[in-house]
């Protein structure tokens, strides 16, 4: 298991000295030498790491689900510690816990940051807090790979084809994704110059997108998102991240296609439609539809950036659309909208067999081939009542720490889904750097909690209470 461990982190220390190398380039070729030691600190304690993982190679990765769950645990904690260094060594003389904070908000996509105005960062710096994100989004993808096999069988349908579990498959498979991943963040750059944003800023809000992470190169989002067409373009482009990373390829490439590949996307679809009437039938009494439509793909999403303008009367619809989340195999988080609609089904069909009893209810999905299975309702109910629970213990310790009951109720629910704080949800104001330090803690681990807890609890569920 430690060689196991060893080989899958050292992937990814490997990948933040690439990085981190990026950075110290960046660095010399527009003279920002404030900072260029600390990224030449990171890149040769992450390259050490890195390369001392591989000095043998492991041929069969057969391990138990247990020590999966370990490194994938361990590993959120281990990276944002070299991720932490810059910050640690930057002239902005910020404490352990608020770079350590930093660090992991960034990794896990979350986007609290501890700084008050961006402009006064380092151009590097910057660049820096949108590379954690963008390592944390592809490291969120490997672990569902990883465990992929804990998921439920409609889920795994819907992915691709090519699920294997030996070293060289599972080896190709992860490197398929990171392709995928970075086509697909190079893509987002290219759209994103098309609507005149200058080239750090397209380039840094790329990562931020891919990764549904909250971290920006700017103070507000509307001093270079600025009329209705960037409005609704960057609206657009905030749905890669809320499908499917595989989606594209898909239907690109896949061959005998079926729409059981499809299945989670479909609905996604409808249901992005469905709210895109509502919104604009019902919530659009300024007619400034490109500012609402910005809001609803960011929630749906779970990046969650917003204007200072946003209408954050409504919230509280905002933060249930951020629970929901997106596609099962992307970098957004949330309860998923394919389980919470699988209940749904499955319960109604439970009431209408009793009320008609001579009549049979498929507990189908529609439009594609997929039965819903009743160990994977088991699975769907423990995720939403673990979600319950973990929002009850976060809010409950945030108001005990001094946090206001609202402000802990909002906080508890964009903590767990990973979605940063904005003037949509009314805590665009909200200061993590005065938060004490028994919150910023709690708010760390439920972070981390928010990105790995449905994939855990849904291991130990089918290893103790669904066994055949």
């Amino acid at each position: 298991m430690n060689r196991f461990i060893l080989n899958y982190l050292g992937v990814f220390f490997l990948l933040l000295s690439i990085l981190s190398f990026f950075n110290i380039i960046y660095s010399y070729y527009f003279n920002l030498y404030l900072n260029i030691d600390a990224y030449f600190y990171t890149f040769l304690i992450s390259s050490i790491i890195g390369g001392t993982s591989f000095f043998k190679k492991e041929n069969d990765l057969r391990i138990n689900i247990y020590s999966k769950i370990f490194v994938v645990i361990l590993g959120y904690f281990l990276i944002p510690l070299i991720i932490s260094i810059p910050y640690y060594l930057s002239i902005y003389n910020l404490s352990f816990l608020n770079c350590y904070f930093e660090s992991i908000s960034g990794f896990t996509s979350t986007g609290f940051t501890v700084f008050e105005n961006i402009k006064h960062l380092d151009e590097s710096l910057i660049l820096w807090r949108s590379t954690s994100q963008w390592i944390g989004g592809i490291y969120f993808l490997f672990a569902i790979l990883l465990l992929i096999d804990i998921s439920d069988d409609s889920l795994k349908k819907s992915l691709t084809n090519f699920i294997s579990f030996n070293y060289t498959e599972i080896f190709k498979q992860s490197f398929k994704i990171f392709i995928l991943y970075s086509i697909l963040t190079i893509f987002l750059f290219v759209f994103l110059k098309l609507i005149n944003l200058r080239t750090f800023d397209s380039f840094n809000i790329a990562m931020t997108i891919i990764s549904s992470g909250g971290f920006l190169p700017v103070n507000n989002i509307e001093s270079i998102v600025n009329t209705n067409l960037k409005e609704i373009v960057f609206s657009i482009l905030m749905l890669f991240s809320y499908f499917s990373l595989f989606l594209f390829y898909n239907i690109l490439f896949l061959k005998n296609k079926s729409l059981n590949f499809f299945a989670e996307d479909i609905y996604l679809f409808i249901y992005f439609l469905i709210l895109l009437v509502i919104f604009f039938v019902f919530f659009n009494s300024d007619y400034n539809f490109s500012s609402i439509l910005f809001s609803l793909t960011s929630s749906m999403s779970n990046i969650g950036i917003s204007f200072n303008n946003s209408h954050s009367n409504l919230w509280f619809l905002f933060l249930i659309i951020v629970i929901i989340g997106g596609s099962f195999f992307s970098t957004s988080s949330g309860i998923r909208l394919i389980k919470i609609y699988s209940l749904i089904k499955y319960s109604l069909n439970e009431i209408l067999s009793y009320s008609k009893p001579n009549n049979i209810f498929a507990n189908k999905f529609h439009f594609v081939n997929l039965n819903i299975e009743q160990k994977d309702i088991n699975k769907y109910f423990l995720s939403i009542l673990i979600f319950m629970i973990s929002l009850l213990v976060i809010s409950s310790l945030l108001s005990i720490f001094g946090t206001s009951f609202e402000n802990s109720f909002k906080l508890g629910i964009l903590t767990l889904m990973n979605t940063v704080n904005s003037a949509m949800y009314g805590l665009n104001s909200f200061d993590f750097s005065e938060l004490n330090s028994y919150s910023k803690v709690i708010m760390m681990i439920f972070m981390i909690v928010g990105r790995v807890e449905l994939l855990t609890i849904l291991i130990i569920a089918k290893k103790f209470l669904f066994k055949n």
